[in-house]
């Protein structure tokens, strides 16, 4: 065996400490630790998460009563269709814009482009609360997506401040900020008249707006000078047998590293069920009983995503990670995978419930699924970030989010005119109304389970 194929097993002597530089000194932070959990860095890391989070969850409890009001669907029926697209337009924008800002961040640093991202929200997201316009609202969705740059530099970010054996609690904590998110977003209630939902919105711009202060206490991760190309560690616990090698022992293009590539399509395909399926279900929630809803108001569907949140918060907390001790990244992934389909299979039979039937099965179901996708998708964040070195970090978590973001724009469109369509066809004969719409969310589902195997998935080998 020849020294290059010795490489992977070797733990590089750490580059000399270069003064003022803000990488180095977390590096010296994390070295002097002795394994504690940087609860200050991933408390900013949850705070910053759940300010970009907000305004793309808090939207979801009354889009329908906003598209409806906007008096631009001509049915019912056609209310889904339109919705859609509102939803889609953050993610149009955010997939324009995302490989700049972590290119950016790769540069400049972390911090000022985390910075940047949430004065955007502090702006846009209150100018969404103020539009009286279905055109004014899809505007401003979309600029407030292409300036909210902060996705792919916090996940850089929440690694780099973590040793190895913290960075899946690192990560969780970003994804569970979505959770927090269906939380607090529901929770803002609709009281002003002239504008019935800037309330929500300016509340998430006000916590916005404290977020932006406390970001001058951020500590920067970047190195401010070069760093040799010995950015090779160990990383163990990504299976549940001994452990996979970090793989990215010298510095070479992205799209020659296939690891990080082949992590691309689970995680899309699972960004876009995902954000599918919040839609489908608030609107299936709150539509007439009549077209295969459960009539349900803003605050009922409200109340689901706030336990659903609430206990995939618990989850994460207490539970996730054992079960990523126990499974490792991959095999968490695949099984929280699997039995996420039988789970949405009992949503369209929930129709036949009622009174405390009907609550129990939705919010059972419904905090099941929250604590499944966050399994799923907090797996596959953790690969892809130890399959690059620092320098690229910031990159390719901007060239995923960027995929990721395109996948959740159609996928808001699709749902909301399979919706529409769906709702049309109450009296067909074959998976007549909801059941169609959740048969092809759980097609959507087994297809990312498939990508999570070879060939798709490309795993670094285990050393011999």
């Amino acid at each position: 065996m020849d020294s290059e194929e010795k490489a992977p097993l070797l733990v590089p002597v750490p580059a000399p400490a270069v003064e003022g530089c803000p990488g180095c000194a977390m590096e010296r932070r994390k070295a002097s630790s002795n394994g504690r959990i940087p609860y200050k860095e991933l408390f900013f890391v949850g705070v910053t998460s759940l300010a970009s989070a907000l305004p793309i969850t808090c939207l979801f409890p009354f889009l329908y009563f906003m598209v409806r009001d906007f008096h631009i669907a001509k049915t019912e029926e056609d209310i889904g269709f339109y919705a859609g697209f509102l939803a889609a337009s953050y993610m149009v924008g955010r997939g324009f814009s995302s490989i700049f800002w972590g290119i950016l961040a790769d540069r400049i640093g972390r911090k000022p482009v985390i910075a940047f991202s949430i004065l955007s929200v502090v702006i846009f997201n209150t100018l969404f609360g103020l539009s009286t316009t279905y055109w004014m609202a899809i505007t401003t969705r979309l600029v407030l997506g292409a300036l909210n740059g902060l996705l792919a530099p916090i996940k850089a970010y929440c690694v780099e401040v973590c040793q190895t054996e913290h960075q899946a609690l690192g990560l969780s904590i970003v994804n569970t900020a979505w959770a927090l998110g269906l939380i607090v977003g529901p929770a803002l209630e609709v009281t002003f008249h002239r504008f019935p939902y800037l309330l929500p919105c300016l509340s998430v711009s006000a916590f916005a707006t404290i977020v932006l202060i406390s970001c001058e206490w951020l500590p920067e991760t970047i190195h401010k000078h070069k760093v040799p190309e010995m950015d090779t560690k160990i990383f163990k616990a990504l299976s549940s047998e001994e452990g996979y090698w970090d793989p990215p022992r010298k510095k070479k293009s992205l799209l020659q590293n296939r690891p990080w590539i082949s992590t691309m399509l689970p995680y899309c395909i699972f960004s876009l069920h995902d954000t599918a399926y919040s839609e489908i279900l608030s609107l299936w929630a709150v539509s007439d009983r009549k077209y295969g809803g459960l009539s349900f108001s803003t605050e009922d569907i409200g109340q689901v995503f706030a336990m659903a949140g609430a206990s995939l918060l618990v989850y994460q907390l207490i539970i996730y990670r054992w079960v990523h001790k126990i499974l490792g990244a991959v095999n968490s992934s695949r099984i929280a995978s699997a039995v996420s389909i039988l789970v949405l299979a009992t949503y369209p039979f929930m129709t036949y419930l009622s009174g405390v039937k009907l609550s129990f099965a939705l919010y059972s179901a419904a905090m099941m699924r929250s604590a499944l996708a966050i399994t799923v998708n907090t797996g596959i964040s953790l690969l892809q970030n130890n399959a690059v070195c620092q320098e690229q970090r910031g990159t390719a978590n901007g060239i995923s989010t960027t995929a990721m973001s395109f996948f959740k724009s159609i996928a808001p469109v699709g749902a909301g005119a399979l919706f529409s369509w769906a709702q049309k066809r109450q009296d067909a004969a074959f998976l007549p109304g909801d059941r169609v719409v959740f048969m092809v969310l759980n097609l959507v589902q087994l297809l990312g389970l498939i990508s999570t195997f070879e060939p798709f998935l490309v795993l670094p080998a285990l050393p011999k």
